[in-house]
């Protein structure tokens, strides 16, 4: 079986609202490595009524961003697609990542088609819930199902 390492940015974390994705063995098999750094800038903005962290597809804008390194399985790949509904909304790439002094190439999950406002949205080096943004994010139990937030990050939306 095939083996992939993703770099996880958000809310797949550990300690993070979504990291039981990754931890729940029924979504297939992970393995945390470390933490990780993108070898290019990129924007890690919060958007959305919703406070979801997004990587918005813009090499050398924004920040070395800081995330955390897992090796999976294709079972895990496959769900962190339907979690992030890729390729309908989330798109991901292969990027590499420095750990410590080692380059690896992760995929990575991006917004690649977005509105060119998002870019204003303060750009962060790593993301927390909890940060001093104040930003708490929203998760998807407590959102409104008749309201797609996608509205706002999608510029043909």
């Amino acid at each position: 079986m095939s083996r992939f390492k993703v770099f996880v940015y958000g809310t797949l974390k550990r300690n993070e609202p979504n990291h039981n994705w990754l931890s729940d063995t029924n979504n297939g098999n992970s393995k945390y490595l470390g933490e990780g750094t993108t070898l290019q800038k990129y924007p890690l903005i919060i958007g959305t009524r919703y406070n979801v962290p997004f990587l918005l597809d813009k090499a050398g804008v924004g920040n070395n961003v800081i995330g955390e390194i897992y090796d999976i399985d294709e079972k895990m790949l496959s769900n962190l697609d339907i979690l992030e509904d890729c390729p309908n909304f989330y798109e991901r790439s292969v990027i590499p990542i420095k750990m410590n002094t080692v380059e690896l190439d992760c995929w990575t999950y991006f917004i690649k088609r977005f509105k060119d406002e998002l870019l204003l949205k303060e750009m962060l080096v790593s993301y927390s819930n909890k940060g001093s943004h104040n930003l708490p994010y929203a998760e998807r139990y407590l959102r409104d199902p008749s309201y797609d937030f996608r509205s706002e990050i999608l510029p043909e939306f």
